[in-house]
Protein backbone atom coordinates (compact mmCIF):
# COMPACT_ATOMS: atom_id res chain seq x y z
CA UNK A 1 0.00 0.00 0.00
CA UNK A 2 1.29 3.14 -0.80
CA UNK A 3 1.00 5.92 1.43
CA UNK A 4 -0.17 10.01 0.90
CA UNK A 5 2.30 11.86 2.74
CA UNK A 6 1.67 15.81 2.00
CA UNK A 7 2.19 19.03 3.67
CA UNK A 8 -1.35 20.14 3.24
CA UNK A 9 -3.46 20.02 6.29
CA UNK A 10 -7.15 18.63 4.25
CA UNK A 11 -6.27 17.05 1.02
CA UNK A 12 -8.47 18.22 -1.68
CA UNK A 13 -10.34 14.93 -2.99
CA UNK A 14 -10.29 12.87 -0.20
CA UNK A 15 -12.12 12.54 2.71
CA UNK A 16 -10.34 11.85 6.30
CA UNK A 17 -12.87 9.48 8.07
CA UNK A 18 -10.06 9.30 11.39
CA UNK A 19 -7.83 11.04 12.92
CA UNK A 20 -4.73 8.89 14.86
CA UNK A 21 -2.56 11.38 16.42
CA UNK A 22 0.95 12.63 16.39
CA UNK A 23 3.71 10.76 14.43
CA UNK A 24 7.24 11.57 13.85
CA UNK A 25 10.94 10.60 12.87
CA UNK A 26 14.10 11.85 13.72
CA UNK A 27 17.79 11.48 12.89
CA UNK A 28 20.76 13.29 14.60
CA UNK A 29 23.71 13.57 12.26
CA UNK A 30 27.40 14.98 12.94
CA UNK A 31 30.10 16.55 10.47
CA UNK A 32 32.70 14.31 9.07
CA UNK A 33 36.07 15.53 9.88
CA UNK A 34 37.42 14.86 5.91
CA UNK A 35 33.85 16.29 4.42
CA UNK A 36 34.82 19.91 6.71
CA UNK A 37 37.60 20.02 4.90
CA UNK A 38 36.47 19.78 1.78
CA UNK A 39 33.43 22.17 2.72
CA UNK A 40 35.60 24.90 4.04
CA UNK A 41 37.52 24.70 0.62
CA UNK A 42 34.61 25.41 -1.35
CA UNK A 43 34.00 28.34 0.87
CA UNK A 44 36.31 30.28 -0.28
CA UNK A 45 35.55 29.19 -4.32
CA UNK A 46 32.01 29.57 -3.77
CA UNK A 47 29.20 26.69 -5.17
CA UNK A 48 27.46 24.19 -3.40
CA UNK A 49 28.77 22.35 -0.71
CA UNK A 50 27.69 18.45 -2.23
CA UNK A 51 28.99 17.06 0.91
CA UNK A 52 26.46 18.34 2.85
CA UNK A 53 23.39 18.47 0.77
CA UNK A 54 24.02 14.54 0.39
CA UNK A 55 24.05 14.50 4.08
CA UNK A 56 21.01 16.79 4.76
CA UNK A 57 19.20 14.50 2.19
CA UNK A 58 20.19 11.14 3.47
CA UNK A 59 19.12 12.77 6.85
CA UNK A 60 15.57 13.74 5.62
CA UNK A 61 14.90 10.38 3.83
CA UNK A 62 15.74 8.57 6.73
CA UNK A 63 13.54 10.72 9.29
CA UNK A 64 10.40 10.49 6.55
CA UNK A 65 10.81 6.77 6.98
CA UNK A 66 10.67 6.73 10.40
CA UNK A 67 8.10 8.67 10.64
CA UNK A 68 5.89 6.52 7.61
CA UNK A 69 6.60 3.40 9.90
CA UNK A 70 4.79 5.18 12.88
CA UNK A 71 1.96 6.09 10.76
CA UNK A 72 1.65 2.14 9.96
CA UNK A 73 1.56 1.03 12.32
CA UNK A 74 -1.32 3.29 13.59
CA UNK A 75 -2.74 2.10 10.68
CA UNK A 76 -2.95 5.16 8.91
CA UNK A 77 -3.29 5.69 5.27
CA UNK A 78 -2.17 9.15 4.75
CA UNK A 79 0.30 11.55 6.90
CA UNK A 80 -1.01 15.24 6.67
CA UNK A 81 0.76 18.43 7.52
CA UNK A 82 3.99 17.34 7.37
CA UNK A 83 6.89 19.15 9.00
CA UNK A 84 10.37 19.48 8.98
CA UNK A 85 12.47 20.69 11.42
CA UNK A 86 16.05 20.94 12.19
CA UNK A 87 17.75 21.91 15.60
CA UNK A 88 21.39 21.74 17.02
CA UNK A 89 22.06 18.85 19.24
CA UNK A 90 25.91 19.62 20.20
CA UNK A 91 28.37 21.05 18.24
CA UNK A 92 29.07 19.47 15.16
CA UNK A 93 25.66 17.69 15.21
CA UNK A 94 21.94 18.23 14.38
CA UNK A 95 18.59 16.80 14.59
CA UNK A 96 16.25 16.92 11.92
CA UNK A 97 12.55 15.59 12.82
CA UNK A 98 9.90 15.25 10.40
CA UNK A 99 6.39 15.07 11.84
CA UNK A 100 2.91 15.24 10.78
CA UNK A 101 -0.80 14.03 11.73
CA UNK A 102 -1.45 10.26 10.92
CA UNK A 103 -4.99 9.40 9.21
CA UNK A 104 -6.92 7.18 8.02
CA UNK A 105 -8.16 8.12 4.31
CA UNK A 106 -11.25 7.70 2.06
CA UNK A 107 -10.85 8.29 -2.09
CA UNK A 108 -13.63 8.43 -3.78
CA UNK A 109 -13.87 5.86 -6.94
CA UNK A 110 -12.62 7.31 -10.21
CA UNK A 111 -15.34 7.54 -12.62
Amino acid sequence: MIMLIITQENPVGVEITQTLGLVRGNTIRARHIGKDILAGLRTIVGGEISEYTKMLAEAREQALDRMVAEAKHLGADAVVGVRFVTAPVMQGAAELLAYGTAVRIKVPPVP
